[in-house]
């Protein structure tokens, strides 16, 4: 034992990493003492800098090492403490994390050097190869000399020094191995990751201005994001590599049972579509940022900001509305009305900066259709991802759902659940727009009462509430809330994340319809369809024999790529066995690729997974697989039908892996797909529509 940890406890890549930094070492000092006679100071640089770098790198592996150690020793020695003592330890374990981290961040800065070092070098011998130097140029004269082992010496080391740089950019800054501390503990590596991503989800946080996030030592939403995220990491107890599940992934889109579509035979209500279309361009303007720019115009993406903040137009600033949190010339609420190609006046309220569970939103007056219009913002700051992360179930309190108790959609006294950060932000978001939460009868002071109460100026109109991905979702729950209190409510929410349990997403099909685009992945993201996902992955990489650690790369690589994927194979569908195990502990140490090992069971939480009313598929006609790039993420080709169905919610309890899972979920997609259904059948029968803005 060296240092209180144990030589089988280093990882191999710190072997030969210490090995050949050591040798580096050595050679340098001879080339250094070979070459100082006859050469200046400044032509032996190079082997000055690798020199020093070299000692750094070894003599910084000791207290990497150390720090590593003691850090993996607090989160086994870890008891099962009451909360006040637990809090304690928290503390603890932070600080050791934090000690470490900042080893890893000078071994960071090390390896960089080493790389600007071998950089240096080889410029150097380049100068000297192909221009005419002087007989007793340094470099040049060590590679030509007529003495053959300082002649051989200088190749080596020209070599090593690439080497070691390579192969330090690929190992990382770990000197220990985590397993030989953690072994198959599932609840060792939960704790483990769980600090690791609150360290980087606050470092990245600061980045980003929220400094604030850095210093805080208690357990708040970043923690809890963290715990999720860690608790997501379980299967490295298993003996699962990162890169391994990457290649179980690759293997399950190659391989996976696609979904027969023909089968969804129920097409969606014209009507639905519709007043999906209609409604779709309200949602896709409250991303009144650079997300929204940047992804449709990727090129002049400032531009089309510059645009719609109206910055360009400063004789307009005073006659827009202002909301909470806007910049000082108003250019949220100018993007939002110059993509909507709406005057002033309809805006009434809204928000654009928040904190976490504080959803931005829109509430607009269209006098020529009757409705009142609320538009909720979907993800586009930090604060939104932690919104999105705080994925624990929570249980609904009465007063979320009291318009379905009263219309005896659902029966009292029973325990109904939502996902927690959704929750929170719709019952923020309600008292924002209708004040008291916990009445059924209109409430004075509150927007939504001052515009559609008995006598007030839209009286009689259509209530609609629309967002997308995360506004999606918090529409729906706003819904819930709203319902009974304006009957002629309506949600239409895109590409929504699962926010309700079944028995809710039942009750409330009357008024909320869900439109998912095709593969999209965000209305299939839950822990518990995140868990089965990593469990397929690792069976399919079990059951592969021709998976060996020679395909790994390429495998993750094709996961990653835009590889073509097999829509017509017919496959039968796999036992239950297969889809739901979560595998938690291996009973062998040893990971045996093709042979399925003995695993511990656990069921994922399945309280809510999706579910939100009515779900309307949308379908492309032609297969994607033979777009190029730049196709998939624009707008899908004019040539490509579509067709929409009423999805079986069911359907979408699991994750699809395909190249567009992620690129399904850009709003523009859905709105490009919902006109060209409506043009189909416009072709069939020609209804006359009404338009949402004013002719």
């Amino acid at each position: 034992m060296i240092w209180g940890f144990e030589i089988k406890q280093l990882r191999w890549s710190a072997i030969i990493l210490g090995i050949s930094n050591m040798f580096l070492i050595i050679i340098s000092l001879i080339l250094i003492t070979a070459a100082y006679p006859d050469c200046v100071i400044g032509d032996i640089v190079p082997f000055l800098v690798i020199f020093f770098v070299s000692c750094l790198r070894m003599a910084s592996m000791i207290p990497i090492a150390m720090a590593q150690r003691a850090t993996a020793m607090t989160i086994i020695n870890t008891p099962s403490e009451t909360r006040a003592v637990g809090t304690l330890i928290r503390r603890h374990q932070r600080i050791r994390y934090m000690k470490w981290i900042r080893w890893t961040r000078f071994a960071f800065v090390i390896t960089v050097l080493q790389f600007m070092g071998a950089s240096y070098l080889l410029i150097n011998v380049s100068k000297n190869v192909f221009k005419d130097r002087t007989p007793n140029a340094c470099v040049l004269e060590l590679l030509s000399t007529n003495t053959t082992w300082l002649h051989n010496m200088a190749v080596v080391f020209v070599i090593m020094v690439c080497y070691v740089t390579l192969v330090q950019c690929y190992s990382g800054s770990d000197v220990l191995r985590w397993r030989s501390f953690y072994t198959n503990e599932n609840k060792a590596w939960k704790h483990h990751y769980r600090e690791v991503f609150d360290q980087g989800l606050r470092e990245a946080l600061c980045c980003m201005g929220r400094v604030k996030y850095l210093t805080v030592m208690e357990e708040d939403e970043v923690f809890s994001v963290a715990q999720l995220l860690g608790d997501l990491v379980s299967y490295r107890a298993s003996g699962t590599g990162h890169l391994e599940l990457l290649a179980g992934l690759a293997l399950l889109q190659r391989e996976s049972l696609m979904p027969k579509y023909q089968e969804e035979t129920v097409e969606a209500p014209e009507e639905l579509i519709q007043g999906a279309a209609d409604f779709h361009p309200f949602a896709e303007a409250a991303y009144t940022g650079l997300l929204l720019d940047v992804g449709r115009n990727p090129v002049l993406f400032l531009c089309a900001w510059l645009y719609r903040q109206g910055i360009l137009t400063p004789w307009t600033w005073n006659r827009l509305p202002k909301l909470e949190g806007d910049n000082w010339w108003r250019g949220h609420a100018s993007a939002f009305l110059r993509y909507v190609n709406l005057p002033a006046e309809v805006l009434r309220q809204g928000r654009v900066c928040q904190a976490r569970c504080e959803a931005a939103y829109f509430v607009v007056v269209l006098h020529h259709i009757k409705s009142v219009v609320i538009c909720v913002r979907g993800t586009e700051t930090p604060e939104d991802l932690l919104t999105d992360g705080l994925s624990r179930e929570c249980m609904l309190a009465t007063e979320d759902i009291d318009g379905l108790i009263y219309d005896n959609l659902i029966p009292p006294g029973s325990a109904y659940y939502g996902h927690s950060g959704i929750v929170e932000a719709a019952r923020d978001l309600y008292v924002q727009i209708d004040g008291n939460p916990g009445n059924k009868e209109f409430q004075e002071g509150g927007l939504l009462t001052s515009l559609l109460g008995a006598g007030c100026e839209c009286e009689g109109y259509n209530l609609r509430v629309v967002g997308h991905s995360l506004g999606g979702a918090i529409s729906a729950l706003l819904g819930l809330k709203l319902y009974g209190r304006y009957p002629r409510l309506h949600v239409y929410s895109y590409g929504p994340l699962p926010c309700v349990d079944s028995v809710l997403a039942n009750a409330c099909s009357g008024f909320v319809t869900s439109i998912v685009y095709d593969t999209e992945f965000s209305s299939r993201l839950s822990v518990a369809s995140i868990m089965r996902l990593q469990t397929a992955a690792m069976l399919a990489l079990s059951n592969d024999a021709d998976a060996d650690s020679a395909v790994i790369h390429k495998l993750a690589r094709r996961f990653l790529s835009v590889s073509t994927y097999l829509w017509t194979k017919p496959q039968e569908k796999p036992p239950a066995s297969e889809l739901n195990p979560l595998p938690l502990r291996r009973e062998s140490k040893k990971f045996n690729r093709g042979e399925l090992l003995h695993v511990s069971i656990q069921e994922p939480d399945e309280r809510f997974s999706l579910w939100h009313g009515v779900v309307i598929h949308i379908v492309p006609e032609k297969k994607k697989f033979d777009m190029p790039l730049y196709r998939r993420w624009s707008t899908p080709d004019a040539r490509c039908g579509y067709e929409a169905y009423v999805a079986n919610r069911e359907a979408f309890m699991d994750m699809i892996v395909s190249p567009y899972m992620f690129v399904d979920h850009l709003p523009w997609r859905c709105s490009h797909a919902l006109k060209k259904i409506l043009e189909k059948q416009k072709l069939e029968q020609d209804p006359v529509g009404v338009s949402l803005r004013p002719r």
